[in-house]
């Protein structure tokens, strides 16, 4: 989580900031308090946020946990520093500043939650929102985004602007989904077999995998027969299918995407 709140603070400091370019969350608001005040985004941060988790615990009960509020301090102390020591734009090119802050953004974000962390902010107000409206979370987000986003109008005027904050804003929702997906991806494999019994030992030993065996019917024999069921990781796949090759080259086998596995052998549940 150290790692992660890092990397959100620097893709801020380091790019957006310098870049004088807005993008979503708290950080949005407390990057345009400074751009009109001066007043450090860390410091901005740490204020709005204190407010809505001490709403949050008021209203939804204290839900949100140490691991809220130590991001909340890291980061806001990460932006009041790094502030001071990268005053410069990095690159001469907002569009690149845009991409290259959405990515460590991102990147810092699915490090954070990967970890069953919070980074507080606009997921407070969607916690608030969503439990008195009938609205997805997702949705009151990238709507609080939008606004904060939009806002940065009144304050440099400028179209060229937004459309590079909400580059940033896609950046950091694309990065954040494929670096918690590629984390948690697995595959959920069907085996088709009259060799049933020595595939499922296949996977049972060499590959160390669990396997569910269930009877069925064929639907145009009639004939019983068994499924073999497995959950591995997708890098475990190519393997799998080549142990099966080896068994029966004539098995029918369906594979399908899984992004997160939770019990023995895969990831823990995290709150």
């Amino acid at each position: 989580m150290f790692s992660g709140s890092l990397l959100f603070a620097l893709g801020w400091t380091v790019f957006l900031i310098p870049a004088e370019i807005n993008g979503g969350g708290i950080s949005g608001v407390g990057a345009l308090v400074y751009y009109v005040s001066g007043i450090p985004a860390g410091v901005i941060y740490l204020i709005v946020n204190a407010f809505l988790v001490a709403i949050a615990i008021k209203k939804l009960g204290a839900n949100f946990g140490a691991k809220t509020i130590v991001n909340m301090v890291l980061i806001s102390v990460m932006l009041t520093v790094f502030q001071k020591l990268f005053t410069q734009p990095l690159i001469d090119d907002k569009f690149l500043s845009a991409v290259l802050g959405g990515i460590s953004g991102g990147l810092g974000l699915g490090l954070v939650f990967s970890q069953g962390g919070s980074t507080g902010g606009t997921d407070i107000i969607a916690s608030l929102v969503t439990k008195y409206r009938r609205i997805s979370p997702g949705r009151v987000i990238m709507y609080c985004d939008v606004i904060i986003i939009s806002s940065s109008w009144f304050v440099f005027y400028s179209a060229e602007i937004l459309v590079y904050g909400y580059v940033s804003m896609w950046v950091v929702s694309y990065t954040l989904d494929a670096f918690l997906n590629g984390a948690n991806q697995s595959a959920q494999i069907s085996i088709f077999s009259e060799k049933w019994e020595a595939i499922r030992d296949s996977i049972l030993h060499d590959n160390q995998r669990g396997v569910t065996v269930m009877d069925a019917t064929g639907g145009y024999t009639g004939k019983p027969v068994k499924i073999v069921m497995t959950v591995v990781r997708k890098r475990e796949t190519a393997s799998i299918f080549s142990k099966i090759k080896a068994i029966d080259n004539e098995a029918f086998i369906t594979m399908g995407s899984v992004m997160g596995v939770y019990g023995e052998g895969f990831d823990q549940i995290k709150t």
